[in-house]
């Protein structure tokens, strides 16, 4: 395991915004930006850091490990990376180096399917241990073929993404050009201009393309053309039939993304699937809704215990996921964490986003003395009024 940490950089925000100075502003505003007015964005992370902890000194405890079991596997700690989609845009070879990071690592690490790297790559990268997150196509022959494609490439561990069932409006995406369909402004290349090492390594990778998805495109496509595709393949909007269609088919382990609300939660495990992530994109499809630990609790109150209850989204530091957790979250996972570490760091940057994760999240366990980390809900504060 590589143990590279990089003491200039020791925090998240360090990290945003060494990645900031590096990246061309459309390429940055991309991953960092949320929808309309991004207050759901923030009030993602404010809301999970309004949870307390609550240390006790006077106990004997042994060492703490962060290992975590998840739909029987083991994993490191108990955290991931989330599905991101055109990774390579923010950092050329991005999936690559968070696959890689997050294999060696031994935590999850989730393909959208429009990142920038195929599932063949990423499964050889993982040795099958990734899992796949599947934007829902419109044909089935499409939707057959990637799982397929998933089965052969060993994952286990299908995510069905629920939260998008329309394009966002995101105002610095529409002012950069990065909205459907997207196109380059003489802005843009100024940008790129003024950010040599990404426009090298976008040089030397080649620009970023839907790689799971080429085989499915009819040759080269312009970026009107590729919209018109993306608009036709695929439909976002889920239902109960959808989804238990896809239950039917796919004998790994299922898990439903994007879920905000107990009544869809007690659909998903009525359907049967083995596992949930709350989550809004982010803070990137609806401003006006509610942040997820906050919809997350409801969802632990309402469904503890019946399927596997994982969250994303508002998620940066290792005491995040400690709060997370200590609201009894089975399982966390990250996605701009790990973007701006990769794009402040590039190569390097995988293995010090995992690194300094572990190292805040022990720090934590050990300062209110928790062993392990399902443990954590011994050490929350009580919950009132907080939202």
């Amino acid at each position: 395991m590589n143990d590279y940490f990089n003491t200039t950089y020791p925090s998240i925000e360090l990290l945003r915004k060494k990645a900031k100075s590096r990246l061309p502003k459309f390429a940055f505003e991309y991953v960092d930006g949320g929808c309309n007015n991004e207050i759901g964005l923030r009030r993602n992370t404010d809301d999970i850091r309004k949870l307390e902890l609550i240390p006790y000194y006077l106990r004997d405890y042994k060492d703490v490990s962060l290992k975590t079991t998840l739909f029987g596997e083991t994993y490191d700690a108990p955290f991931g990376v989330s599905p991101v989609g055109l990774q390579g845009l923010i950092w050329p070879g991005s999936p690559e180096i968070l696959a890689k990071s997050a294999f060696e690592h031994n935590v999850p690490f989730v393909l959208s399917t429009v990142s920038t790297a195929s599932i063949e790559t990423i499964a050889e990268i993982t040795e099958g241990k990734m899992w796949f997150q599947l934007y829902h196509p419109v044909d089935d022959a499409i939707t057959d073929d990637l799982l397929a494609r998933c089965k052969a490439a060993g994952v286990k561990t299908l995510v069905l993404l629920s939260d998008v069932p329309t394009f966002a409006y995101r105002p610095k995406e529409i002012r950069n050009g990065l909205a459907m369909p997207p196109k380059m402004t003489a802005e843009n290349m100024l940008q790129i201009m003024l950010s040599p090492e990404w426009a090298l390594e976008t040089l030397i990778k080649g620009k970023p393309e839907f790689k799971t998805l080429t085989k499915y495109m009819s040759g080269s496509m312009d970026m009107h053309h590729l919209a018109l595709f993306m608009d036709k393949t695929f439909n976002g909007r889920l239902s109960e039939e959808k989804v238990q269609k896809l239950r039917d088919k796919w004998d790994g382990n299922l898990v439903l993304k994007g879920l905000s609300t107990v009544e869809d939660a007690k659909k998903a495990i009525e359907i049967g699937l083995d596992g949930i992530i709350v989550s809004n994109h982010g803070g990137r499809q609806l401003d006006a809704g509610p942040s997820t630990i906050n919809k997350g609790i409801e969802i632990l109150n309402a469904c503890k215990g019946q399927t596997t209850i994982m969250m994303d989204s508002g998620i940066r530091e290792g005491s995040d996921i400690a709060c997370t957790l200590a609201a009894g979250m089975d399982f966390t996972f990250m996605g701009r964490s790990f973007m701006y570490s990769v794009g402040a760091l590039g190569q390097n940057g995988g293995h010090h986003a995992m690194n300094m994760l572990k190292k805040q999240l022990q720090q934590v366990m050990e300062q209110v003395c928790c062993e392990k980390p399902q443990d954590l809900p011994n050490h929350l504060a009580q919950i009132k009024n907080l939202w």
